[in-house]
């Protein structure tokens, strides 16, 4: 049995064409069947449109003819018509467009679907007996060997609207209303060709002297600092010839306190500080060694020397040497004591032991001879003294004498050593610094960056999170992002549960803000959020890392953190996960019935702050909110209903307050969520430099969650 055709004449909307009708008709003769080889013009465009072949108008041609030859037969059948010059261009054309037709069904058909057969066996999680093994195989080969098309990628610009702002409500909303214009401004002139292209200066390298020599007068000249532009080596040593001056008095005494009657104590002494000038642009300096002589005017009426180390205008653990030898069990540095004896006011220095003593070594009884010095320093008396950098730790001798030693600290090398100043009661005649190193180390802040793409941020997950992170940072802090991508953070880096992002505002100075978006293009963890930084601004930034958690990420729980905490976060997850999921939450070092300052540095005006109390609030460096708080925060700053308040911290406490009298908060304080430094057992550890980071994050891959120079 076979089809064959029967013509017929129909009218189209075009014009008169010549269609073909089958019908089917039994043929003894035929073996086979045989199709027509001309189709229905509405056929033909309707089948060209479901194969989205790129023809919009309809034809009738004779394509199957010309490449199947049981077509051919068929075609032989029918009377062939006279085409003149035209027509036959015109059939040409139409066949090269058939043929192309095909060849793009033949790359549809072999190339498209079993790609599109792959998808479909990869959503399917229930295959059928035998057959899961090698569809999931080879699902996996086609995967592995395909390059990844991530879905969802980061995003380096926040999208927070700032101009929500209202700026009647408030003296911040109104500055943080320019400082957003500001902001913007300098990111649109980073993207501009000519600010990529600009010809930079000639940046020349500082020359390293091996040794560096100030008088007096030099020294106060120069603000009584002295620049070593490339740092401490082992060996260096610094030599200092001064008097300290009389005591005199002070009505507001920071080494001790006032007793009640008293309107002044009588205070002489002076800091000798070995400082780290080129650590931070903007910041102050952390004092890598601050040794303090107080001759008078200690809060224990002795004469004592102390020593200790500040960073970020955090102290660590005092060494005070009070007149004692260190015990012998105690560490020492480089075999030197920390702290040698000297004559105290209350020693028991009775004739008894003297004669003793004589009596023994007249009778022919050795003994060591021990010779007691008086304090090493006193007023108006020149002395010598002289630091030494050590393997282990700094030596100070006066007048030829050890004094103390102060081990390294953890956060701090020699090189990082780049400014001596000293301050109070003294009157320096000259200082000299040699065997300085000669070789410059690197010391601009962008050199820091590690440009490996093992420190490369992940693409966004395609579904939500369980926790997203923000890191506050400042545009300038390379090495603490830096410090942070090598340690706890490569920890979640591979992780679709967990995503981290550091929060960057636009910097003052052009060059950082260069440096800075070469670092977020590369690396791809960084959110740039358009304003000029400031400290009371970086509320701003808490509200952009809930924005990003709740509309980027979909996160289940936000965490905001400093690019100078260290975060343990399996034990923080652990701690979130006690809490059921149906509740809201608010975890940290929270700190209740806490009330402003009104004076000092950090102080508060009623303008600002009018209440007398400040809600509950977790310490800034490292709290975890909910989802559902983070959606009230970002909907209220939409709506230009938030209130904002300088201290980011104490603002969150105060939205979660107001978000509490709607729906239930569950607060939970703990106190390893430090705030000062670390503690054992730590959930976060605050004012980490960016060494103590890797140290912790060393230890903590060791199975021992230390900390690294506790303070």
């Amino acid at each position: 049995m076979s089809i064959i055709p029967t013509k017929t004449k129909t009218k189209h909307s075009h014009g008169n064409v010549e269609n073909w009708k089958s019908t089917l008709k039994l043929k003894p003769h035929l073996t086979g069947w045989q199709l027509p080889f001309h189709i229905s013009i509405p056929t033909l465009s309707v089948s060209l449109s479901l194969l989205r072949l790129p023809f919009p108008f309809p034809f009738p041609f004779p394509i199957f003819s010309s490449f199947f030859p049981s077509f051919s037969r068929v075609r032989a059948m029918r009377k062939p018509k006279q085409l003149d010059g035209t027509s036959i261009t015109r059939v040409r054309s139409l066949q090269v467009l058939a043929a192309l037709a095909i060849l793009y069904l033949f790359l549809v058909f072999f190339f498209e679907f079993p790609l599109l057969s792959t998808r479909l066996s990869l959503g399917n999680t229930n295959p059928g007996p035998g057959g899961g093994a090698v569809a999931g195989s080879f699902a996996r080969a086609v995967l592995e060997s395909a390059p990844i098309r991530p879905v969802r990628r980061n995003h380096p610009l926040s999208t927070l609207d700032f101009s929500k702002l209202n700026t009647t409500s408030s003296q911040l909303h109104r500055i943080a209303k320019e400082a957003w214009r500001i902001g913007t401004k300098l990111f649109k002139d980073l993207n501009k060709p000519q600010a990529l292209q600009a010809d930079r200066p000639n940046r020349t390298e500082e020359q390293c002297p091996h040794s560096i020599m100030l008088t007096g007068a030099q020294f106060s000249a120069k603000g009584r600092l002295m620049v070593i532009p490339c740092g401490l080596t082992l060996g260096s040593h610094v030599t200092l010839i001064a008097r300290p001056y009389a005591a005199h008095p002070e009505y507001d005494p920071k080494i001790t306190a006032l007793r009640e009657g008293d309107k002044a104590i009588m205070v002489s002494q002076f800091m000798f500080e070995l400082q780290g000038l080129k650590t931070v642009d903007g910041e102050d300096p952390p004092r890598i060694l601050h040794f303090n002589p107080r001759l008078k005017g200690d809060w224990s009426k002795k004469p004592v020397i102390e020593m200790n180390t500040c960073y970020r205008m955090q102290w660590g653990q005092a060494l005070r040497c009070e007149g004692w030898k260190s015990r012998a069990d105690e560490e020492t540095i480089d075999g030197l004591p920390k702290c040698e004896k000297w004559i105290r006011d209350d020693d028991d220095r009775s004739e008894e032991s003297k004669t003793s003593w004589w009596l023994n070594r007249l009778i022919g009884r050795t003994k060591k001879v021990s010779i007691d010095w008086p304090y090493p320093f006193a007023e108006e008396k020149l002395f010598v003294l002289t630091l030494s950098a050590g393997l282990e730790g700094y030596h100070i001798n006066v007048d030829g004498r050890h004094v103390t030693s102060f081990p390294y600290r953890t956060g701090f090398v020699l090189e990082d050593a780049t400014g001596l100043s000293l301050n109070g009661d003294i009157d320096v005649q000259s200082i000299f610094a040699g065997s300085l190193p000669t070789s410059h180390p690197s010391f601009a802040p962008q050199r820091q960056l590690e440009m490996s793409p093992e420190w490369q941020a992940l693409p966004l997950p395609d579904g939500p999170v369980e926790l997203f992170i923000g890191i506050l940072s400042a545009g300038n802090h390379f090495a603490e992002r830096m410090a942070v991508r090598k340690s706890w953070m490569a920890g979640i880096r591979k992780s679709r549960d967990f995503v981290a992002r550091f929060f960057v505002a636009m910097h003052g100075r052009k060059e950082v803000n260069e440096e800075l978006k070469k670092e977020a293009d590369y690396f791809g963890d960084i959110v740039i959020v358009p304003f000029l930084d400031s400290y009371d601004l970086v509320v701003l930034k808490t509200v952009a890392i809930c924005e990003y958690g709740v509309h980027a990420v979909s996160a289940k729980y936000i965490m905001k953190c400093d690019d100078d905490t260290f975060v343990r976060l399996e034990s923080v997850m652990s701690e979130v996960r006690k809490v059921p999921a149906s509740k809201s939450l608010y975890i940290g070092n929270i700190n209740f019935y806490h009330k402003p300052l009104r004076e000092g540095k950090w102080a508060v005006t009623y303008e600002e702050w009018p209440e007398e109390d400040y809600p509950p609030y977790a310490n800034g460096p490292g709290y975890v909110v909910s989802s559902d708080i983070a959606y009230y925060i970002v909907s209220e700053f939409e709506n230009s209903k938030l209130r904002l308040f300088k201290m980011e911290d104490v603002s969150m406490g105060m939205w979660v307050e107001q978000f509490n009298k709607t729906l239930p908060v569950e607060y939970i304080h703990s106190i390893r969520f430090c705030q000062f430094g670390c503690i054992d057992d730590y959930f976060t550890a605050h004012y980490q430099s960016p060494r103590q980071m890797l140290c912790m994050w060393d230890k903590l891959r060791a199975g021992r969650p230390h900390c690294c120079n506790m303070r």
